[in-house]
């Protein structure tokens, strides 16, 4: 327990470090790029890969800056390309999305393991309870046709999402650790 309070404490002290500022604005920016190519199958299932740059803020600076850029990214995202009715419950989904990420994966090695275990616990938390939920309140539609809609697609996406994560947040930690050492870290 000490561990994720540690961590919470150090990822707030994150937030006033102007280099942190200036990589979340960068993965700001691409995360919009990124959302430029969702695909959109309905009104209630799309394809992104924005997740990509939440969880890379949340490995590399924590639970409290990976929630302050998704949830940034999100309404960002919506002024760019609003794709239906603003919906804070979407905002609160990023938000603890960049946590979950933050908190898993911040100050960790980069696993198969952990990788999945914080896909999985997004996918339960967000993708089957609270977008079925906000969803269903915004388009009248029950919660289980809903969430049967994105069962399948989730389960399938699961394993790309997962090695695609990997491979970036490997990639990503590779060059964090080598700006550290030429920086004298």
């Amino acid at each position: 327990m000490n561990f994720y309070l540690n961590n919470l404490k150090s990822s707030t002290k994150e937030m006033k470090s102007i280099s942190t500022i200036a990589v979340c604005g960068m993965l700001i920016a691409l995360n919009a790029v990124l959302r430029q190519f969702t695909i959109i199958i309905s009104d209630i299932l799309q394809i992104s890969f924005s997740f990509l740059t939440v969880s890379t803020a949340g490995m590399l600076f924590g639970p409290i800056v990976g929630s302050a850029m998704a949830g940034v990214s999100d309404i960002i995202n919506y002024v760019v390309r609003p794709d239906g009715p603003f919906f804070p419950g979407f905002t609160l989904n990023a938000l603890l999305t960049g946590f979950i990420y933050g908190m898993i994966l911040y100050k960790k090695p980069v696993t198969i393991l952990r990788t999945l275990t914080a896909k999985v616990i997004v996918m339960v938390l967000i993708n089957f309870l609270l977008n079925p939920l906000w969803l269903s309140i915004l388009y009248g539609k029950s919660f289980i046709v809903v969430l049967s809609a994105r069962i399948l697609k989730n389960l399938i996406m699961l394993p790309i999402n997962t090695g695609m994560l990997y491979m970036v947040l490997k990639f990503v930690s590779k060059i964090n650790s080598f700006g550290a050492k030429r920086l004298g870290h």
